[in-house]
């Protein structure tokens, strides 16, 4: 599903947005000029896409929809590996790789070299989100 928007979607979603709490699906329409038939189809477009919801309201006993805006998650962190974070692993330089593994005298699980290099990791990368912007 395409999360481009159309200059009349862009206009929508304004509406709703500057509205201060939501504003009636009927208002909506009526304010840009469609009728009822394009102003569902608008609604049903903004709502699949993420951008608004819908509450049932009752106004002068009809039922109608009143129109929100959606809160906007932030974005979500991302961390860059390369390579040279592989590289880092101790095992590429370990005697005994060939007689490590699980069960053997020689295990990763209680390997010291791999348990300082897994906290020196995390350490790295905890640091690297500490200084990371906070998306708004």
């Amino acid at each position: 599903m395409s999360k481009q928007m159309s200059n009349l979607e862009k206009e929508a979603l304004n509406l709703i947005k500057n509205s201060d709490n939501g504003i009636l699906q009927s208002e909506l329409v009526k304010e840009l000029g469609l009728d009822s038939r394009e102003g569902s189809r608008l609604v049903l477009r903004l709502t699949k896409k993420g951008l608004i919801r819908r509450e049932q309201v009752s106004v002068n006993g009809r039922r109608t929809y009143r129109l929100l805006p959606v809160e906007s998650r932030p974005e979500k962190a991302s961390i860059k590996i390369d390579i040279t974070t592989i590289l880092d692993i101790p095992c590429t330089t370990c005697p005994y790789i060939d007689q490590c593994g699980p069960g053997n005298f020689y295990d990763p699980a209680t390997c010291h070299l791999m348990d300082r290099w897994l906290e020196e990791s995390v350490n790295k990368i905890a640091k690297l989100l500490r200084r990371a912007p906070i998306a708004e």
